[in-house]
């Protein structure tokens, strides 16, 4: 896993906003928070995606980054539905040091997973946990008829995948797509509230 860590934004802090008038037709189930934090010795692959509206209309933005090493990252994003726009508000503070990582020889056949859905909003969030070698986690999940919120915060040391997806029905975009692989020593707490989705998507896969 000799990968140098790629960011898709640049390393230190970036924070921008986004507005653009909105579209009626095929937009995104809209108002989420993303609040995350993470302190990784290990392996990563991991991808955000907002988008407000399908294909050149409303807001884009796309955060990544794959590789080993250590990396410290917060990450915090609003997406907000006005009466005639969109708007989207990113920050990322990102520390990152490549190093070589090498998985632990003994491999270890504890699992732990959870996944959680809101068809009322449109909303998913799922984590799971493999080749544990230590866990310490605590999971709160929130859901009614109007809003989503998910709330992780764990300690482990093995692989964990996490994956979220907020999507209004089928005939949107989805408002926002998550999904990361990390592995190593891991430190993580991450807390999504979504809310006003107004109607159900026709399928909610887990992420």
């Amino acid at each position: 896993m000799r990968i140098l860590l790629v960011l898709v934004l640049l390393l230190s802090a970036v924070c921008f906003s986004i507005s653009m008038p909105s579209s009626a037709f095929g937009s995104a189930a809209k108002n989420l928070t993303e609040r995350s934090q993470i302190d990784l010795w290990g392996y990563m692959n991991d991808n955000l995606v907002f988008q407000t509206d399908n294909g050149f209309a409303g807001t884009k933005l796309v955060s990544g980054a794959s590789g080993s090493g250590h990396i410290s990252r917060t990450q915090y994003a609003d997406v907000f539905d006005g009466p005639s726009y969109d708007e989207t508000t990113y920050t990322e503070d990102v520390e990152a040091d490549y190093k070589p990582y090498t998985p632990p020889p003994t491999q270890s056949d504890l699992k732990n997973a959870l996944c959680a859905k809101n068809y009322e909003v449109g909303s998913a969030f799922s984590e799971s946990y493999s080749n544990i070698q230590s866990l310490i986690k605590d999971t709160n999940i929130y859901q009614d008829k109007n809003e989503s919120v998910y709330q992780i915060g764990s300690y482990v040391e093995g692989t964990t995948k996490i994956g979220t997806m907020v999507r209004k029905n089928a005939n949107t975009v989805p408002a926002l797509t998550m999904g990361g692989t990390y592995i190593g020593n891991l430190n993580i707490h991450m807390e999504i509230e979504t809310f006003t989705g107004n109607s159900s998507v026709l399928t909610l896969p887990c992420p």
